[in-house]
């Protein structure tokens, strides 16, 4: 090597080293803006709230879904201001239902074998009863007095769009009394015992005393059945309805309807006059809805360029009302009035 050789490739070297580190300082400062970006977007789009005087008038209880270490855990914000600061609680859930100062609280539990499980929460959200689920939870509801729980979770598949899904849907009392699946009470349709293996029954929502309203599913046809917990019976009372929830004056029932092809439209059931009129809602609602009021139904939808971040909205009943983002990065809401 020439005596001018050596001073060139320790030139090209350091230069080399000069190119990296510029070139990694520029990556990271495009990581740092980007993370930065992402978590300016994603971040709850407010300040916290302190919990007690949140809960200290009528409220909405939900699933977070903001991205960061509050993802998953239940929120609450004021009914008269939802999409204002929300109170942050420290239990973590799949699905959630609140009333009379308790919540059902569903979860997946992950480690070496994963496992599925069922919470009864008391005021201070800690947990005071737990049941394993037979499989990924799906739908919970409580009765608006809170001495029942409903569970719904897919034993087989994940999704009520197809044909190969198995539900199991269970009902107790807070008290401890368990009155076993759903699906092993009598099905009636047309006024006439239906028996099919292949029965499936999802989505209870409680109509006070022992009666409720839930989904039954057989062959391909679903229909809104009512039931009674202590006849343990089900009696078909409409086709093409699932998920239902029933309006807080007892005198309608919102569910999902079936446009085909795993699409839903969201309809509403007069049941003094039999009538059902459809909302204004042109996107698939695969859930169950949830009542703001008489007059408005709450629904989760997610969002198409954020994967796991969902906003629940809100659509009127009146004639040509449009849906609007009633909380944004939530999820199964439950309104405690």
């Amino acid at each position: 090597m020439t005596d001018g050789a050596l001073p060139r490739m320790r030139g090209l070297i350091l230069t080399g080293i000069v190119v990296a580190v510029t070139a990694a300082v520029v990556l990271f400062g495009l990581n740092a803006y980007a993370a930065h970006v992402s978590a300016r977007d994603t971040a709850p789009p407010v300040a916290q709230a302190d919990l007690a005087t949140v809960r200290a008038d009528p409220h909405i209880v939900f699933r977070s879904t903001a991205s960061g270490a509050d993802h998953g855990r239940v929120a609450l914000v004021p009914l008269t201001d939802p999409d204002g600061p929300r109170a942050i609680t420290g239990a973590t859930c799949d699905r959630v239902y609140a009333a009379a100062g308790q919540a059902t609280c569903l979860r997946t539990e992950r480690g070496v074998v994963t496992t599925f499980q069922g919470s009864l929460l008391d005021a201070s959200w800690n947990e005071v009863a737990s049941w394993p689920l037979a499989g990924l939870p799906s739908r919970t509801r409580m009765s608006s007095d809170g001495s029942l729980i409903a569970t719904t979770s897919f034993v087989t598949g994940h999704s009520y769009a197809g044909t190969g899904f198995s539900t199991r849907t269970e009902v107790r009392t807070t008290a401890g009394r368990d009155y076993g699946s759903i699906e092993d009470f009598t099905l009636l349709v047309d006024g006439t015992e239906y028996d099919a293996v292949d029965r499936n029954m999802w989505g209870v929502t409680f109509t006070g005393g022992d009666g409720f309203y839930a989904t039954a599913a057989s062959a391909g046809r679903t229909w809104l059945v009512r039931g009674d917990l202590e006849e343990r019976t089900l009696s078909a009372v409409r086709e093409n309805a699932e998920c239902p929830s029933i309006s807080p004056d007892g005198e309608r029932v919102a569910y999902k309807k079936s446009r085909g092809d795993g699409e839903w439209a969201i309809a509403v059931l007069d049941l003094a006059t039999g009538r059902e009129r459809m909302l204004g809602e042109a996107r698939s609602v695969d859930d169950q809805p949830e009542w703001l009021d008489d007059d408005t139904v709450l629904y989760g939808l997610p969002r198409a360029d954020e994967a796991g971040v969902t906003d629940v909205w809100a659509i009127d009943l009146a004639p040509g009302a449009e849906p609007r983002v009633l909380i944004p990065q939530a999820w199964s809401p439950s309104v405690v009035r």
